[in-house]
């Protein structure tokens, strides 16, 4: 091997190596930790996919109107191993939520918690995010 095909293979291995921590953000980057919501509706979607979960929620309005919501959770290793799968919110399911709006204003927020309809409180946050209450035991 020649020091060019040495030098390029490791120039491939370096940048490989940094995209999935480049993907990852933190807390701050994307969320207002000043701007908290409190989402009451029906889940409409579930994606358990990497580096975060997807939560779609259909929240009612004060004025009865409905707004689409997407709640960023923990990954689904995380959640896994907090007893939480597709099955536990299903679609149609009524679910509060808590957590902070996007620093875009769009209708994506970071979820803190979600309360389930027996009373149920799960963590949805990943750990070492930067997130309020991060890591913190409910």
């Amino acid at each position: 091997m020649t020091i060019k095909q040495i030098a390029a293979g490791l120039s491939v291995g370096v940048v490989l190596a940094v995209v999935p921590a480049w993907a990852h953000h933190a807390f701050a980057a994307e969320f207002d930790a000043k701007k908290p919501v409190h989402l009451e509706g029906m889940v409409s979607k579930v994606e358990l996919i990497n580096p975060h979960s997807w939560i779609h929620v259909d929240a009612k309005n004060a004025d009865g109107s409905v707004t689409s919501w997407m709640v960023e959770a923990g990954s689904p290793n995380v959640l896994l191993r907090r007893g939480f799968t597709k099955a536990t919110i299903a679609p149609g399911t009524p679910v509060v939520v808590e957590g902070f709006q996007s620093k875009d204003g769009s209708n994506r927020a970071n979820g803190r918690d979600i309360t389930l309809p027996n009373g149920q409180k799960l963590f949805l946050g990943s750990q070492g995010t930067g997130a309020p209450y991060d890591g913190e035991k409910k």
